[in-house]
């Protein structure tokens, strides 16, 4: 009787046991498709989506990117702040990642300090331009005590015939480029098949410019008035063409640091204090290593470094005077001030353009190019007796 009653526990048992055992199972295979300690892809599992989306865009003709992200330095850094300092590098990445991603956005985690974000319906000034950023955001951040993380990324956009090896191989070679060149930028390719560079290039200062205006509607829109300007004085002054249009696009983008900017300090409706200007002051260089990451802006790239440059030195980042300063940088300078003082901000009123003129005559020779300075009062006082300024 004893023995009868004893089959049903031992059923029980089974059934616990069988139970716990595809419990077990079901974890084992989850922790072989999610990274521990990121929560993203593992690299098998990456494999498997990635195949998947390679067919589709395939079959409907769509774009497909894969951005590649290494942290610089792990190795450094963990002698330095040990393993767990590399995990919270990794951790801040991640973060990073997934908050300049898109809901159906792929993110793994591929090796020890690198992770990959693969992109549908993505083309190449869209993953170069979300790759730029996320390597500015944590160029400025604060990562729990390790401060600013460099990262250096590459860029793939997947082409006929292109195998899911062929096209990480693609992004790792774009990779290692951008580490050769110093590191803490983003790397892609000079040129989409069946579009001529030019074309590429203006897709991505296009799509910097937006985010820009996205991030902050004022900044954009303020550009887009200091672009008309800087372009006008150019002209004035006898620059060749080729040098206006850099100079146009340089203000177009001369606050595209600002992306890296808090939005506590960017929309603060009070005058910044002391530490939040200092790392206001940041955003020319921010601008600087966002803009040299894309092939053919490296004078952009400049011309935003030096655009709070001073006449007499009193400016930043390098402190340059007079002619060291690139002359975009000088006309910028001129005409985004003046266009601050006659805008309205929400810490103070807009200035009268009488009194804006005078205060650029004031400053001419000491914070502005007296020439820049001369061409640009000449053309605002031309368009006020014309009736449009």
């Amino acid at each position: 009787m004893k023995r009868a009653n004893e089959v049903p526990e031992l059923k029980a048992a089974l059934a616990e046991a069988q139970a716990r055992i595809a419990t077990l199972e079901a974890e084992r295979v989850s922790q072989r498709r999610t990274d521990p300690l990121t929560g993203a892809q593992t690299m098998v599992s990456f494999r498997e989506t990635a195949t998947r989306e390679l067919e589709r865009a395939r079959r409907s003709g769509s774009p497909l990117a894969l951005s590649l992200f290494e942290i610089d330095g792990l190795r450094a850094l963990g002698a330095i702040h040990g393993p767990d300092g590399q995990d919270e590098a990794v951790r801040a990445l991640t973060a990073v990642l997934r908050e300049g991603s898109r809901s159906h956005d792929v993110i793994a985690r591929t090796g020890s300090g690198e992770l990959a974000v693969l992109l549908p319906e993505c083309e190449l000034p869209g993953a170069l331009g979300a790759a730029t950023r996320a390597v500015a955001a944590l160029d400025t951040a604060d990562v729990g005590g390790l401060g600013a993380v460099a990262v250096s990324a590459g860029v793939a956009l997947l082409v006929r015939g292109m195998t899911l090896d062929a096209l990480l191989a693609e992004a790792t070679e774009h990779l290692l480029r951008a580490r050769a060149a110093g590191g803490g930028r983003a790397h892609g390719p000079l040129q989409v098949e069946g579009e001529p560079v030019a074309r590429v290039h203006q897709d991505v200062i296009d799509a910097l410019a937006q985010a820009l205006t996205e991030r902050d509607k004022y900044t954009g829109e303020h550009s887009e008035s200091v672009v008309q300007l800087s372009e006008t004085v150019a002209r004035s002054l006898g620059l060749d063409l080729q040098t206006i249009e850099r100079v146009g696009t340089a203000a177009l983008l001369h606050d595209i640091g600002k992306v890296a900017i808090p939005d506590s300090i960017l929309h603060k409706p009070a005058k910044l204090d002391e530490a939040e200007w200092i790392l206001m002051r940041q955003h020319p260089v921010i601008g600087e290593r966002i803009l040299k990451a894309i092939p053919g802006l490296g004078g952009v790239a400049r011309i935003v470094r030096h655009e709070h440059e001073r006449w007499d030195g009193g400016g930043y980042p390098d402190g340059l005077t007079h002619d060291a300063i690139p002359v975009g940088s000088r006309i910028i300078l001129a005409c985004d001030t003046y266009h601050a003082m006659t805008s309205d901000r929400p810490y103070r009123a807009r200035m009268p353009h009488a009194d804006a003129l005078e205060e650029l005559a004031r400053c001419a020779g000491t914070q502005f190019d007296p020439r820049v300075t001369e061409a640009l009062i000449g053309h605002l006082w031309a368009a006020q007796q014309a009736g449009v300024a």
